[in-house]
């Protein structure tokens, strides 16, 4: 659905992005991952037709971004990290002034933007004037208006950029329910708890280099390693331990309370027989699950070698 094909971009004799491949397949959400300046905007910016490649391709819903914009325009909904509404509107306003830069005919408009302010949850927004909203309502309202035209492709910069933490679990929502109507959806951030639960892939990008890519839990996966499990017990903790200790996976173990994170080299029946092996003996388990890495734990691991 969205393809990087050796995209670069350099400024002068400054590189923003080297040589960067990326596939997103459809349906999928991908959280592009990297601090301010790493390439993100640079990369979305050329994909959203707003900027030419020094070299390189990319295909938007099978589209050129470089021979086809007009086509790639007509598959997107863009968001970029900065925006502007237009003062003196009304929300209502705001959205049909989009609607005809897309070309919907004013029969169906009406009914297109209710169903966007229904869905971003501004209906009773409607006859507000932009300039008077507040910043998390102008975030949903740029939102809305990616969308008028129904899009499969939303590629959002930063979406969630100033908001208070509220605001930021609402976008996620929204978010996770465009995922579940079928939208593509690319979403850059420089605040990795923004993308952690919601995306279903993730690339790391840093000085112009896609560093690592793809679905999220291959990702965590690659980075750690060992299989780290979190067992939290309810009695006969000493005897859990020592059952943990004389498995051939173990590895290491911290302990604390009436926890235990264990390092395990092994795969999932290693894990699954771990487990039978502790209610076989009737060690007493609140519970037990496998502990993923952070996605800060996984971008630094990745850049380390990059920081000087």
């Amino acid at each position: 659905m969205i393809e990087l094909i050796d995209f670069g971009k350099d400024y002068g004799e400054f590189t923003a992005v080297e040589c960067l491949n990326l596939t997103i397949g459809a349906g999928e959400v991908f959280g592009f991952i990297g601090p301010n300046g790493a390439g993100k905007s640079t990369s979305i910016r050329f994909l959203a037709t707003l900027l030419k490649a020094t070299r390189g391709e990319g295909k938007v819903n099978g589209f050129s971004v470089t021979t086809d914009p007009m086509n790639v325009r007509r598959s997107v909904g863009y968001m970029p990290d900065n925006f502007g509404v237009y003062d003196g509107m009304k929300v209502w306003e705001f959205l049909d002034f989009f609607a005809v830069a897309y070309q919907i005919g004013k029969a169906q408009r009406k009914q297109v933007i209710g169903d966007v302010l229904e869905l971003l949850d501004l209906t009773h927004k409607r006859d507000d004037f932009v300039n008077g909203l507040s910043r998390g309502m102008k975030q949903r309202l740029c939102l809305a208006k990616t969308l008028v035209h129904d899009p499969p492709v939303l590629i959002l910069d930063e979406p969630a950029s100033g908001l208070d933490p509220r605001a930021r679990v609402e976008v996620k929502a929204l978010l996770k329910e465009l995922r579940r109507m079928g939208k593509t959806i690319l979403i850059s951030s420089h605040i990795l708890t923004e993308l952690a639960d919601c995306c279903t892939s993730i690339g790391i990008i840093e000085r112009g280099q896609l560093l690592m890519h793809g679905p999220i839990d291959d990702v965590y996966r690659r980075i750690r390693g060992n299989r780290m499990i979190e067992i939290k017990f309810t009695a006969s903790m000493d005897a859990g331990l020592s059952i943990v200790r004389s498995s051939p996976a173990y590895r290491d173990m911290q302990v604390e309370q009436n926890r235990a994170l264990v390092e395990l080299e092994t795969d999932d029946a290693g894990v699954a027989q771990l487990l039978q092996q502790l209610m076989h003996q009737q060690v007493g388990i609140r519970s037990f699950a496998e502990k993923d890495p952070t996605l800060e734990d996984v971008f630094m691991m990745v850049t380390k070698g990059l920081v000087s």
